[in-house]
């Protein structure tokens, strides 16, 4: 499985490889097309690499939000015990049986 680093690397490296190759068939054949390739390619690569910058971001903030999310939910158990135990201690909280108690 290929992580957003080693494509962002790997893609930067195919960009610099092709990119030479273009701008020296360009400057060979002094085409304009040509060139105008090679810039349309740069944009889409430096537009893949700004994408792949995004995603590397959003990843690690899910990862801080799911963390956060596990802390507090462990946090929400330790209050929901201790709610639990402050009721159980509590006589305002108990439940009374009042045809026992008439007996």
């Amino acid at each position: 499985m290929w992580t957003v680093c080693s494509v962002s690397l790997r893609v930067a490296a195919l960009h610099s490889k092709r990119e030479d190759e273009y701008f020296t068939m360009s400057s060979d054949d002094g085409d304009m097309e040509n060139q105008a390739e090679v810039e349309e390619k740069t944009r889409l690569i430096n537009q893949v690499l700004e994408l792949q910058h995004t995603l590397e971001d959003l990843s690690a903030r899910v990862d801080a939000v799911k963390e956060e999310n596990l802390k507090l939910k462990s946090e929400n158990q330790v209050l929901g015990q201790y709610i639990e135990n402050l009721m159980s201690a509590s006589s305002v909280f108990q439940t009374t049986d009042t045809k026992s108690k008439r007996k």
